[in-house]
């Protein structure tokens, strides 16, 4: 993996000129050479002694450096007086930027902890910031619940903050910690950029358009449970249009739901799962007993199944996290119930007859072939479609779909083929699934990384160009710029991707402009000045230009290969029991069988993604240093969650035990 921000590590983020430049051929003897003409400098005091650009190429660090900036600080006061009084306290006695990176690290944990609720990666992130500042803090990453403590537990801060995947925000605010963490910004710069984000500054135009803001995310819900209905629980042309109609109410009721808040947003899950009830019984009641009630049920509350949480709870009970992935496990599994419980009660306030003799009588309904059954490139066709709308629901920029479609699309086809093989060989067991979840899971991951390694790569040749980092010109490097730049302006003209990247690209040509008069003799320029939309642009370029978070591809491909209906399914069966006993029935072993499955894939798909990378670049990179680097970076993006202790700094206490047994020692000798 290529260091895609080495060049401004050692960088000052309140400007400097181009006199950063150790190079004798800066010093106030140069002649300087234009065509056939070579002036004295020492000869002419009135001359500049400065070389052409040309002459100094692949001696400069990056255009930053020769940029004069102004210096950019955080207003503190626009936090919560709890952090203020925090941070007043750790300025007073470790400095400034001691307590400006505890806030940082505060901020990042919650936005990270909201976008993908993740807490054994947002946990490691934390600890690269910890152990880069020296910071003296320790955390509790709950369900709902963050706690941060700061000077061995002398102040304690509490947040609840509720989950809503985001995509986007991932990887946003994984790149800023990154940017942090490799010394290419400041903290203040850092803490700017988090507020900006969260003003959607730094987010896709298609996000706020439709997919991050109501009314136009209304129109996602009827996309999901459509494409659910038909592709995951049998469903058919005609429900898949009543699930579209239950899914749009729904929608409404949630964003209803979500503006009066207060303590109504409690209720959010019943009243879904009623309207989603009645609304479907309606139509089998009135119209024709032809639905399938199940699928019309559990493609519409796809949307509220968090499926996900069953496979992080897993792996947090693996890591040894067992309050954090008992508590998700068991809280999800009753969120689902209220679900189910609300559609079966729907249906009792409609039906005529027995809900119990429908359930079972609809069941028939279900299932039946349709050209999505029994046509491969229509089964693919619909998965993709109810992945896009997937992606749609986690705020995934639309110009990236494609990375996240190759992704759920190689996981759900090798799982869907190895479920294909295995199925009469282990019809009397759930090896089946155990199998082909584990083998959809490595496959996953491998995929994601596969990508965010040529992404980055790709990425690496343009960001260079832009910030000016090359060394030297290639027709690689050329051709990688001009492709990127071509979709860049080709997403801005459809209002599909960041503003900001088709800004930088502007911007680009007036520092190139500039740059190349403050390196002419015959100029008076003296420094490049950008006024404070351009700062902010160039400042969104440096932390772009990190490598991308691993995890905000791979999301929502786990989120599609966990059928969060199967646990609905379980309630279902205990709200209407089944009359005989059979093993299709016995849902929770189903359940666990496929969470545990999933979480050892995506364990043992990113180590070997890790160790395989580490092996490829020790083959293939030229030297000790570009190894160093490359291990580094894949040890941060790809974030394999080493579950180290987070709570509890191993070398601080070996330091302590060290200095206890030094102290024992002298005393005894004293003696």
């Amino acid at each position: 993996m290529t260091d895609i921000g080495g060049e401004d590590a050692a960088a000052s983020i309140s400007g400097g000129n181009s006199s950063d430049v150790e190079d004798p051929k800066l010093t106030s003897t140069t002649k300087v050479s234009f065509g056939e003409d070579v002036i004295d400098n020492e000869a002419s005091e009135s001359t500049r002694s400065r070389p052409s650009l040309r002459d100094v190429k692949g001696k400069l660090k990056s255009v930053r450096h020769d940029i004069s900036l102004s210096e950019r600080r955080f207003n503190v006061k626009t936090l919560p007086v709890d952090m203020q009084r925090v941070y007043q306290e750790l300025t007073d006695k470790h400095g400034e930027e001691y307590g400006l990176v505890w806030l940082f690290s505060m901020r990042t944990a919650v936005e990270l902890h909201r976008g993908w609720h993740m807490p054994l990666l947002t946990s490691k992130i934390l600890q690269q910031i910890k152990d880069k500042f020296k910071i003296r803090m320790t955390w509790n990453l709950g369900v709902v619940k963050l706690i941060f403590r700061v000077e061995d537990g002398g102040f304690e801060i509490h947040r609840k903050v509720p989950f809503d995947y985001d995509s986007e925000f991932q990887d946003l605010y994984t790149k800023t910690a990154a940017a942090l963490v490799g010394g290419h910004i400041t903290v203040h710069e850092a803490l700017i950029h988090q507020t900006e984000i969260k003003k959607g500054m730094h987010t896709a135009t298609s996000g706020q358009l439709f997919q991050r803001n109501y009314p136009g995310r209304l129109l996602l819900y009827p996309w999901q449970a459509a494409t659910c209905a038909i592709i995951f629980f049998g469903g058919s042309y005609s429900d898949a249009g009543v699930a579209a109609i239950c899914g749009f109410v729904a929608g409404l009721l949630e964003w209803g739901i979500g503006t009066v808040g207060g303590d109504f947003k409690i209720l959010n899950d019943i009243i879904v799962g009623l309207s989603t009830g009645i609304i479907a019984s309606l139509f089998y009641q009135y119209e024709s007993p032809i639905y399938c009630l199940k699928g019309i049920f559990l493609g519409t509350l796809y949307w509220f199944f968090y499926g996900t949480a069953f496979v992080i709870g897993i792996l947090e009970i693996i890591a040894g996290e067992l309050e954090t992935g008992v508590t998700r496990f068991v809280g999800v599994a009753i969120k689902t119930f209220v679900l189910s419980l609300g559609a079966a009660l729907g249906m009792s306030l409609v039906l005529s007859d027995l809900p119990y003799d429908v359930w079972y009588a609809q069941a028939n309904n279900c299932g039946k072939d349709n050209v999505f059954t029994t046509e491969a490139w229509a089964r693919i066709l619909m998965y993709l479609l109810c992945s896009g709308a997937a992606l749609a629901q986690y705020r995934f920029p639309i110009v990236n779909y494609w990375r996240a479609l190759a992704v759920q699309l190689a996981g759900y086809e090798v799982q869907y083929q190895m479920q294909k093989i295995l199925v009469d060989r282990q019809k009397d067991d759930y090896l089946d699934n155990a199998i082909s979840n584990i083998v959809g899971a490595v496959a996953a991951v491998v995929v994601s990384e596969v990508i965010a390694y040529v992404v980055d790569n790709i990425l690496y040749h343009y960001n260079a160009r832009i910030l000016q980092r090359q060394k030297s010109d290639s027709k690689m490097s050329d051709f990688f710029y001009q492709v990127t730049a071509f979709f860049v302006r080709l997403n801005h003209f459809f209002r599909m991707g960041k503003k900001a990247d088709y800004d930088v690209l502007q911007l680009d040509k007036k520092l190139r402009q500039q740059r190349a008069e403050l390196y002419d003799s015959y100029h008076s320029r003296e420094s490049i000045n950008l006024d404070a939309n351009e700062e902010r642009l160039l400042f969104d370029a440096i932390i772009s230009a990190e490598p991308v978070s691993t995890w905000s591809i791979l999301m929502p491909a786990v989120y599609q290969l966990v059928p969060g209906s199967i646990i609905a399914n379980l309630w279902f069966n205990s709200i209407y029991p089944p009359k005989e006993s059979s093993p299709e029935n016995d849902v929770f072993s189903i359940l666990m069988v496929i969470s545990t499955s999933l979480a050892l894939g995506l364990l043992v798909g990113f180590n070997i993604t890790r160790f395989g990378g580490v092996l490829l670049n020790r083959l293939f990179s030229r030297g000790i240093e570009d190894k160093e680097k490359m291990d580094e970076d894949i040890d941060y993006r790809k974030t394999v969650m080493a579950f180290a202790e987070h709570d509890d700094d191993p070398r601080e206490r070996r330091e302590e035990s060290l200095r206890a047994q030094s102290f024992q020692d002298q005393t005894q000798t004293d003696n």
